[in-house]
């Protein structure tokens, strides 16, 4: 069976991760990866706490096993509020998929959570070691959503050599060969974000999983026009007229303000379908490698069986 030391400390069958993105990855598709083995996340970025408390109980009556939450925390105030709710409700795993959370960690740990972070760098890895999170994710410029600028083939070993706690990978990981590539530069388990947005439970809109499947190799681009920090997405003429001046792009959150009075974040289509000539479509690189739109539980076992094949393949190698 595919398991690793990160199974055993989180819970789970495999040493797979959902990626906790925001307005996408909400209940039911936290709760089918975490059916299914893997560890899902509520990507709670945009919820309030009285939302994210709606959320951890309708994920908790589809799944008994371990999930996780994920929230932005590149300043404190914009988690301070949220704390308390997953401390009340029993949450066992947090992941802050931007900055270190070190004002909270001390506090997380008391109540028996686990923190998890993002890193685009070694430098962010062992600074987040050292503030006491217990795994960190190297996640490379492929990623989706918020992300750096090196590479997973780069960053992820730099950062297993960098640093003492687990180490998982992300960027651009859309099947099991990725994943076997993960395990292979070191990580103990691998993040996939952008490959469960074309799932039905992923709480997207259509023509956002629409756009996935048209994606190529080169149909994503590193922008601040959406948020004020650098997130990868599908290229669109809204982009276009956005980095032909960028100085005019704001810095976050004040970009974010920006683009909320312009209606272009509603990729989540609690709003009906996007213009997807204007809307943020968060996506990574593996994009390329969508072609069907399939249940969470059909796509996680196909990662597994892809994940054995591919590991397989090289033991042939060796061997």
């Amino acid at each position: 069976m595919l398991r690793t030391e990160i199974c055993d400390y989180f819970g789970i069958e495999y040493p797979i991760m959902l990626a906790g993105m925001g307005g996408v990855s909400m209940h039911r598709l936290a709760a089918a990866v975490s059916n299914a083995g893997g560890l899902g996340v509520i990507g709670a970025a945009g919820l309030d706490p009285q939302r994210l408390r709606a959320e951890i109980r309708a994920t908790r009556e589809l799944t008994a096993k371990p999930f996780a939450v994920d929230l932005l925390a590149p300043l404190p105030e914009m988690i301070r509020p949220h704390v308390p709710v997953m401390i009340d409700e029993g949450v066992e795993i947090f992941v802050a998929g931007l900055a270190v959370p070190k004002e909270f960690i001390a506090t997380m740990h008391e109540h028996g959570m686990k923190v998890v972070v993002m890193c685009g760098k070694v430098r962010h890895a062992q600074k987040a070691e050292a503030a006491g999170a217990d795994v960190v994710v190297a996640q490379g410029t492929e990623a989706g959503g918020h992300t750096g600028e090196v590479g997973a083939l780069a960053l992820i070993p730099q950062v297993r050599d960098a640093v003492r706690i687990p180490v998982l990978a992300a960027g651009g990981i859309s099947d099991g060969r990725g994943v076997a590539a993960a395990l292979a530069l070191g990580a103990c388990g691998a993040v996939v974000g952008t490959r469960f947005i074309a799932t039905p439970e992923a709480q997207a809109a259509q023509g956002y999983r629409e756009a996935l499947l048209r994606a190529a190799d080169d149909s994503t681009v590193r922008t601040r026009c959406y948020t004020g920090k650098p997130a990868r997405c599908i290229r669109n003429p809204y982009i276009v007229e956005w980095e032909q001046d960028p100085s005019r792009i704001k810095p976050f959150p004040e970009q974010l303000g920006v683009s909320y009075r312009n209606k272009v974040l509603d990729y989540d289509g609690k709003h009906g379908d996007i213009d997807p000539l204007r809307t943020f479509m968060p996506a990574g690189q593996g994009a390329g490698l969508i072609r069907q739109i399939e249940s969470a539980a059909e796509l996680f076992a196909r990662l597994v069986a892809e994940t054995e094949a591919a590991i397989g393949r090289l033991r042939q190698i060796v061997g």
